[in-house]
């Protein structure tokens, strides 16, 4: 049980630990986090806005990669409710296999404001450090929207950028920033 507003955190290892309620919520925080005009948009996705046909599909490719080893779902919920999630993967070739990306970082608009992306972006440096052995993280953001100030906030360093690497619409290119978390 948690206090009102604070947010309870768990990790999910496995597609089957994924309820048909979480998958749904998932599956509903996207689509409003991206008819908000968030930065988290999949490649699979249609122009704007999206509908839970849209974004099902994508989310379900994300569970099926769930695995104790390399793929893990972050949730946070507040009163039972989600309001925001992450994935955290190690990379796959040996070589990078002591690093790991974050990636589908998203906080419900509803819930924006109150620390919840503070919180899942500590709770995922500590499991992929302590739990998955990790040494490294990186994640890319869209330039543009004020996110790189959110994660240096929370520990992580600018290491580079694609100019112009993200088409969001004709005549509005955006830089992906590279930003990198030694744990």
């Amino acid at each position: 049980m948690t206090m009102h507003g604070v947010p309870e955190l768990r990790q999910l290892t496995s597609p089957d630990e994924v309820t048909g309620d979480l998958r749904q919520g998932i599956v509903d925080c996207w689509g409003e986090v991206a008819n908000a005009g968030g930065a988290v948009l999949a490649t699979e996705f249609p122009p704007l806005p999206l509908s839970a046909r849209d974004v099902a599909p994508v989310v379900d490719g994300l569970v099926r990669g769930l695995h104790p080893a390399h793929g893990r779902l972050l949730v946070a919920t507040v009163g039972g409710t989600l309001a925001g999630w992450l994935i955290l993967r190690r990379e796959p070739h040996r070589l990078g296999a002591h690093c790991g990306t974050v990636s589908h970082v998203q906080t419900s608009p509803r819930h924006r404001g109150r620390g919840i992306g503070v919180a899942l972006m500590h709770h995922v440096r500590d499991i992929a450090r302590d739990e998955m052995g990790l040494e490294r993280l990186s994640l890319s953001a869209r330039g543009g929207v004020g996110l790189e100030d959110f994660y240096r906030k929370v520990g992580w360093v600018e290491v580079g950028r694609w100019p112009g690497a993200l088409r969001i619409a004709p005549g509005d290119d955006r830089d992906s920033i590279l930003m990198s978390l030694a744990l």
